[in-house]
């Protein structure tokens, strides 16, 4: 074999890992059987094999294998029908089990476009994070590697696909094949389907460089608008305009459909997946037709029930905690309530916050729950104006504005905000306050360290860190108002207008200690028993390669950050 294998389309993608177990997912272009086979150092080897199951003329796999050695480097190769696929000859593939205490180095960041790197693109966008990850990662000792790398949102840009996307689109539509919501004008440039979803996979995750770093590194993942479409769950007022749509209800069922089979899935571990109600009926079905159905009446579920399904999920690795929040789907989007997740999702994040047995505890929102100070105090105004505080008529100019100016963060949804808060004081005072307490977002096109303090004193420190894009960046003018929404003068004035909109101060402080930063780029956290340790990395093109730079690099206590 002297090259990737045709029949193995995407991965192996190395999704959950602790100490003695991991997943493997992949994607083939035919029913067969899938087998992972490990080699630890000791020799001792296992071999695990899986018939893969179909969706709309796609197959999937997800290899769990269990029984491997703690905090080892462990070798595997992934056959077809007992043929070798991965890795290419001459190459290694190797995945690193978790260490059961010890320090733990969290990569993160959000918002990637999947379009191609010709000069053109990379002139537009600018260098891939993940590509010079990638480098990184193959020329480093696997001791240096992130224990996992955090996908916050916006991996694929459905109603904003790249240009060869669009091209494939144009051609599909012309070449008459029925596409399910694709009659309407608005969607002709936007994912329609199914089909066109793993369109945007293949481009994101094909690219042999990324593909080798997903199938070194552990990955989780959560979904934010753009997976659907920008500004989903915003307002009732958004909601109930675009469900009138044509297309919206195929739009859900591709969209949710290939989100559970791309990226959920491989967020459970092999216990979670032995108890999931939905992968069982999937994997029993008798037909692909089945199988699709079954999706489809999930997908409308989810999306008009949300408390049908569980986006969110945790992972404990070493002495850290990482709680993933749907901050999008689970949202309650009623006036009177209007809240980021509904009561079901909340009491679920609470439960999991309060019982972290850890030093660290990571809380993963694609949405930042700290923003800039100005543009917090902004939100906030703007959702008191659109409750009704200065009347009917200024109340609807607020809902649009509200979708307009994308004002739908933590801030625009006070009653979440003052339960996280509420929340934060009860974990930092209780039995089991842990040395952090982190907030991991990405989102708003531009990174920041901010640190934070409530009402209650305590030794836990307290950090927002938003790392976004990956590959996105924000327009100048955009990066202009990031720029003001830091000054205090700016952010003082500002909250003056909240309050004059009746908003109740709220009972934490936080101050951007570091950033704003507006290129391409990947945050790295590592977590010990004395400190946090921060490196930001921003991507380049140098010498005709995509590159990390480190901008810099910073200690985390409840003090401040303290550069190194």
């Amino acid at each position: 074999m002297t090259d990737i294998d045709g029949r193995l389309l995407l991965g192996p993608l190395v999704r959950y890992v602790d100490c003695d177990r991991a997943t493997f997912w992949v994607e083939t272009d035919r029913a067969c059987t899938v087998a992972v086979q490990t080699r630890a150092d000791s020799g001792e080897t296992r071999r695990v094999e899986e018939p893969t199951w179909g969706l709309h003329g796609h197959h999937y796999a997800l290899v769990a294998v269990e029984g491997l050695p703690a905090d080892s480097v462990v070798d595997y190769t992934v056959s077809i029908d007992g043929d070798q696929v991965w890795p290419a000859a001459g190459r290694r593939a190797v995945v690193h089990t978790q260490r059961s205490d010890g320090p733990i180095t969290v990569a993160f960041g959000s918002c990637r476009r999947g379009d191609t790197y010709s000069e053109e693109a990379l002139t537009r966008i600018g260098a891939d994070a993940l590509v010079g990850l990638a480098d990184r990662v193959r020329d480093q000792e696997s001791s240096l590697w992130p224990d996992l790398l955090v996908f916050l949102g916006d991996q694929v840009y459905a109603d904003d696909p790249s240009p060869e996307i669009v091209d494939r689109l144009h051609a599909r539509r012309a070449a008459g094949e029925r596409v399910a919501g694709a009659r309407s004008e608005e969607v002709e440039d936007e994912i329609c389907d199914f089909e066109e979803y793993t369109w945007l996979y293949q481009e994101s995750w094909g690219d042999l460089r990324v593909r080798e770093l997903l199938a070194t590194v552990p990955t989780c993942m959560i979904l934010d608008d753009h997976d659907l479409r920008d500004d989903w769950n915003s307002s009732a007022d958004w909601r109930a305009e675009v469900t009138r749509a044509p297309w919206w209800e195929d739009r859900v069922i591709g969209a949710f459909s290939s989100y559970w089979v791309y990226q959920h899935l491989g967020n459970l571990s092999p216990q979670e997946l032995e108890q999931d109600e939905m992968y069982a009926a999937v994997r029993a079905a008798t037909s692909d037709a089945e199988r699709e159905k079954l999706l489809a009446e999930f997908a409308l579920r989810a999306d008009s029930e949300p408390s049908s399904a569980r986006w969110s999920y945790h992972r404990d690795i070493g002495n850290t905690r990482l709680i993933m929040i749907d901050s999008r789907c689970s949202r309650d989007l009623r006036p009177e309530r209007r809240a980021m997740v509904d009561d079901t999702e909340w009491a679920w994040v609470r439960e999991k916050a309060l019982s972290a047995d850890t030093e660290h505890v990571l809380l993963g929102s694609s949405l930042p729950f700290l923003m800039l100070p100005g543009l917090h105090n902004i939100e906030q105004w703007n959702e008191a104006v659109a409750q009704g505080a200065w009347g009917r008529r200024a109340a609807a100019v607020g809902e649009k504005l509200r979708i307009a100016l994308d004002l739908e963060h933590w801030a625009a949804f006070g009653t979440s905000f003052a339960d996280m808060v509420d929340l934060v004081d009860e974990l930092v005072t209780g039995p089991r306050a842990p040395r952090s307490l982190v907030w991991l977002s990405g989102d708003v096109h531009c990174s920041y360290v901010a640190r934070a303090e409530t009402r209650v004193p305590t030794s836990t420190a307290l950090y927002q860190l938003t790392m976004s894009p990956f590959r996105n960046p924000l327009d100048l003018p955009i990066r202009a108002v990031n720029r003001l929404a830091i000054r205090r003068p700016v952010a003082r004035a500002l909250e003056r207008l909240a309050r004059r909109a009746k908003v109740e101060p709220v009972h934490a402080r936080w101050e951007t200690e570091a950033g704003p930063w507006f290129d391409n780029g990947v945050m790295s956290l590592t977590t010990d028993s004395q400190a946090l340790h921060l490196r930001v990395d921003h991507a380049a093109v140098a010498d005709g390669r995509q590159t990390l730079r480190t901008t810099a690099e910073f200690d985390l206590t409840p003090s401040g950050a303290r550069r190194r």
